[in-house]
């Protein structure tokens, strides 16, 4: 937040989004997966809860936090951004990961 903004703006600010049930609302594109280390890690930002977790791509939480958003409805955005990611680093083993979630069932309805 800028500086300049004032605690009670920034009160009601927080008061506002508490309201939401968890979910934001954010201008543009959001980003659920943010590629780390040659795509072994990725901070996945889950928009039900407003977390960030860094989280190794392999590991049985990162299936886990994809299958919680998956079943919130995300399932078809976070694929889009798989492939996404698989065409932008080929090198990076995105298509595993993806097929790896795909074999796990994260996206069935």
């Amino acid at each position: 937040m800028a500086s300049n903004t004032s605690k009670t703006a920034r009160a009601s600010v927080r008061a506002g989004q508490a309201g939401q049930g968890g979910a934001q609302t954010v201008l543009g594109e959001y980003k659920y997966l943010i590629p780390l280390a040659g795509g072994k890690f990725a901070y996945v930002r889950n928009l039900t809860n407003g977390k960030t977790t860094h989280l190794r791509t392999d590991s049985d939480a990162f299936v886990d936090e994809i299958r919680l958003l998956a079943g919130a409805g995300h399932a078809s955005k976070i694929r889009a951004e798989l492939n996404g990611l698989a065409a932008q680093y080929p090198a990076h083993g995105w298509d595993v990961t993806e097929k790896r979630l795909v074999d796990a069932g994260v996206f069935e309805a």
